[in-house]
């Protein structure tokens, strides 16, 4: 009997893992049929100017993703931080303008946002010639993890949301980095939609990371942060920022870099009204 019972038990266990996709779908379904609370909507008129550009329906899609990143994910406040759900909501719409235009997971590899009140130092060591370990400590707003964590500046992230415009956005930088993450080693060389030719994305970002290193290490002036010379990964990550920033000036600029990164996000914010 007891042997039964074990055999039946695992059958059932065996059958509610099985299940959890299918549950787990059904329950980011009810969630993006939700409206956002009333209070959370005055957060972003208040907070995060941005959304009102949107299209009445990517908007709609825009707060559905926003109620399952603030269903599964996990705010942890840094440094004496109490975190509120202004702090939440704000971060979870600069993070959710990345997959507006999705259904799927919102950003499965990411569980954990910590936020700190301002810029953080962290420490780290680093091997030198002949064997020799330096430290190095360093002053940042932002950091994505590999293992599953965002690190962020409140006040980084709230200055971001509050100018919309600027081309600079710590939050989708580092939300940029996460999806850069979900093919593997963040590379510059995210996971691309069927309908994404990967030789003419490759094409695309090497020639426009090219220039912006040459200009850069000219002194030319560039829309692009020149910070995103520094490596295929850090540029993919600034591309977006402007991207979502000033779409504008990048598709009249850097016409084949915005087309590749409007099929990718397959949103076209140059369209969306001032």
């Amino acid at each position: 009997m007891a042997l039964i019972l074990f055999l039946l038990g695992a059958l059932a266990l065996a059958v509610w893992l099985a299940s959890a996709p299918r549950r787990a779908r059904r329950r980011r379904a009810r969630l993006r049929a939700q409206p956002l609370p009333a209070a959370w909507q005055a957060i972003l008129a208040a907070r995060v100017p941005a959304v009102a550009r949107l299209p009445a329906p990517l908007r709609r899609r825009l707060e559905g993703q926003m109620q399952i990143f603030l269903a599964e994910k996990r705010f942890v406040g840094c440094d004496g931080l109490v975190v509120s759900d202004e702090m939440r909501v704000v971060v979870a719409a600069q993070a959710c303008l990345l997959l507006a235009s999705r259904t799927g997971e919102v950003f499965p590899g990411v569980r954990e946002i910590l936020l700190y009140p301002g810029a953080f130092v962290v420490q780290r060591t680093r091997p030198g010639a002949a064997g020799v370990v330096h430290e190095e400590r360093r002053v940042l707003a932002g950091e994505a993890w590999s293992h599953g964590q965002i690190v962020l500046s409140w006040a980084d992230a709230l200055a971001g949301a509050a100018t919309p415009d600027d081309g600079h956005n710590l939050v989708i930088h580092e939300f940029a980095h996460a999806l850069d993450h979900e093919a593997g080693a963040a590379n510059g060389a995210p996971v691309l939609g069927p309908r994404i030719d990967p030789r003419r994305w490759a094409q695309v970002m090497g020639e426009a990371y090219a220039a912006l290193q040459w200009r850069a290490g000219s002194g030319e002036p560039t829309l692009l942060d020149p910070y995103g010379a520094s490596d295929p990964a850090e540029f993919f990550a600034v591309a977006s920022e402007v991207f979502f920033e000033q779409p504008t000036r990048l598709a009249a600029e850097h016409a084949a870099l915005y087309r590749a990164l409007a099929d990718f996000y397959a949103l076209d914010p140059a369209g969306w009204r001032p």
